[in-house]
């Protein structure tokens, strides 16, 4: 089975969806649908899905696929792994886990969480270090090359 890339921007779009309760079914009819107005619980100020389907067929995103099997981000930014992070995992960088230049630490995860970040992640960044805890694992991330 070949890995589904996508952007990061699309990644956080598909997230913040979840997180707004789109559960998987609706997910899946709402991007079946190719009409934006199915991500209208999830449509805010900070997230905006009207070039969603445009943008995935410009850069063959299967967005289907992605929801259902999971995906590999193509590139991740600081920020944008950052966003991601919070909508995936339901956690705050303000209290949860903090960001630095080329680092997150502090990142607090159970294992399904770790596993499913080590497979999603881009390759730009890396998992520096990993420590268990009472409550699961204490993540640190950094940009490749600066560990």
């Amino acid at each position: 089975m070949s890995e589904t890339k996508i952007s990061q921007h699309t990644a956080i779009l598909l997230e913040h969806a979840r997180k707004c309760g789109l559960q998987a079914e609706e997910l899946l009819q709402a991007i079946r649908s190719g009409q934006v107005e199915a991500f209208h619980v999830a449509q805010n100020g900070h997230f905006d899905y009207t070039e969603l389907f445009s943008y995935a067929e410009q850069h063959g995103e299967d967005l289907e696929k992605a929801a259902t099997e999971g995906y590999r981000i193509t590139f991740n930014t600081r920020n944008g792994l950052k966003i991601w992070l919070e909508e995936a995992f339901h956690l705050s960088s303000e209290s949860d886990f903090s960001v630095g230049e080329g680092i997150i630490e502090g990142l607090p995860l159970q294992e399904a969480q770790l596993e499913r970040l080590k497979q999603t992640m881009a390759v730009n960044w890396t998992i520096a270090e990993v420590g268990k805890n009472e409550q699961g694992y204490n993540v640190k991330l950094t940009v490749r090359g600066l560990q």
